[in-house]
């Protein structure tokens, strides 16, 4: 994970990372309690789950906006997943 900007280098209303899983990797369910988590995926190939919408693909294009609370994961990860991931309010 590479931090682009956030408050507390930045002084931002925001946090935005560059997310990099290589393949054969997950991200485990969790959940973020004050942040709505915003994705955009540049590259790679896996599957994504998220409580209430079920469970879909992530390709590049894909944009996915999981609202604060909810239960989510990352897994079957095919191919290194790069992703473009914008929380707010910021994390930090």
């Amino acid at each position: 994970m590479r931090v682009l900007y956030s408050r507390r280098d930045d002084g931002g209303d925001l946090t935005c990372f560059v997310v990099r899983c290589p393949a054969g990797s997950e991200i485990e369910e969790h959940v973020h309690e004050e942040e709505t988590d915003i994705i955009y995926v540049l590259r790679g190939r896996a599957t994504m789950w998220v409580e209430d919408r079920g469970v879909f693909p992530l390709r590049p294009g894909v944009f996915v906006v999981v609202p604060k609370g909810l239960r989510h994961r990352t897994f079957d990860v095919e191919e290194e997943l790069v992703v473009y991931d914008v929380f707010t309010p910021p994390m930090f």
